[in-house]
Parts: C-alpha cells; structure tokens; sequence
C-alpha cells in the first residue's frame, strides 16, 4: 500500500510541477499572419504560425537555434522545461508562390 501511495504522490508532483502557475500565451498579428506561443518565462512550449486570410501559403517558425521546415500548417511543441539561451523572440513567416510575403512576425518572451 505504502508503494502505491508513493506512486500517487510522484504523479501528481509531476501534474504540479508541468503547469506552472503563471503560464502565458502570447500573439503578435502582422498584416497576414499570427505567431503564438505558450511560454513560462524563456521556457517556450508551443509555436504555432496561422494565416489569417485562410489563404494557402508556406509557413515557417523559428526561435533561437529551432528553425521549422517550410508547411502548409506550422506548429510545435516542446517537452515543458526546454529553454535557449538567449532567445527573446519567436518569430514566423510567410510564403507564397516562391515569394516572401511577410517575415519577422515576432513576439517577445
């Protein structure tokens, strides 16, 4: 019994310890497309990059040394507690037809 107990104890840590408290969602909107990002301070969770005409494009995101491969849908996630260094922005960009339609969308963390 005192196993399982135990057990209980060190799952529901980590439930605790996974949500910090003053978790935080942020957005910048350019004139064609938003980047997301749920972060705990530096430590970023999710970047998501959406156009808001609902057009096709190409879209990217990058932040510090993560640069995502050109899609159709550009988001992604981080085990919780991953950081880097120096990394203050989480950027996104926009391609169409071969051609850069907005880049350096940013949103500060």
């Amino acid at each position: 019994m005192r196993k399982i107990a135990t057990v209980f104890a060190a799952l529901a840590f980590g439930f605790v310890a996974a949500s910090p408290a003053n978790a935080a969602v942020h957005s910048q909107c350019g004139k064609y497309i938003c980047v997301l990002t749920a972060h705990h301070n530096r430590f970023v969770q999710d970047i998501t990059v959406r156009t808001k005409d609902g057009l096709p494009g190409t879209l990217r995101s990058y932040w510090g040394n993560f640069h995502s491969p050109k899609v159709n849908a550009a988001s992604h996630r981080w085990a919780v507690g991953y950081e880097q260094a120096e990394s203050k922005l989480v950027c996104g960009g926009l391609e169409r037809d071969g051609r850069t339609i907005e880049d350096g969308i940013c949103v500060t963390i």
